[in-house]
């Protein structure tokens, strides 16, 4: 029997989103993931969002009807947006762990993770600028103004300026105001 490209494409979405969809979810999918805009918001894609409440459900498909894989569970965790389906959203956290959670466990505020052990912020975006703190591996930090190669973080009331490439939740090519 053959099989259209289509439909071995749709295929190859459902299995690498790790659930049975119907054909109209498929093609959604296929947007989301090869597209610059997502399907739904028209927002860019990927981006990054952080989780808005203490704990979000991580299903395998974008509906309640979907197996629960796990709960994510801490509070401003920055994820990445890589699918969108009606009001499901496909995140990814900076292990690569991830599945679909309803758009109202997200926030549009940026945050990112630190991705590097006692990583110095500093009180200018330069290597040598004067020391402000150590942040620790994990630590939540609110994200400012990105230039280049550095972004302006706030944790624990300190302000400072950190390597981009010391964090999750923000691409390297970002710049922010």
């Amino acid at each position: 029997m053959k099989m259209n490209r289509a439909r071995a494409v749709c295929i190859a979405v459902v299995m690498a989103f790790g659930a049975p969809v119907t054909a109209q979810e498929n093609v959604t999918a296929i947007i989301a993931v090869q597209g610059e805009r997502g399907p739904v918001t028209n927002l860019p894609m990927p981006r990054y969002v952080s989780l808005k409440a203490n704990e979000a459900n991580v299903r395998r498909g974008p509906s309640l009807s979907h197996r629960i894989d796990w709960i994510f569970a801490r509070r401003d965790m920055p994820l990445r947006v890589v699918g969108e389906y009606g009001h499901w959203r496909r995140v990814v956290d900076r292990e690569g762990m991830g599945g679909w959670v309803h758009y109202s466990m997200l926030s549009g505020n940026r945050t990112v993770i630190i991705d590097h052990d006692l990583l110095t912020l500093r009180g200018q975006p330069i290597p040598n600028a004067t020391e402000v703190a150590m942040l620790e591996l994990g630590v939540i930090a609110d994200l400012g103004e990105c230039i280049a190669d550095w972004c302006r973080l706030r944790a624990d009331g300190y302000r400072g300026w950190a390597p981009k490439s010391s964090l999750f939740g923000v691409a390297p090519d970002e710049l922010r105001d």
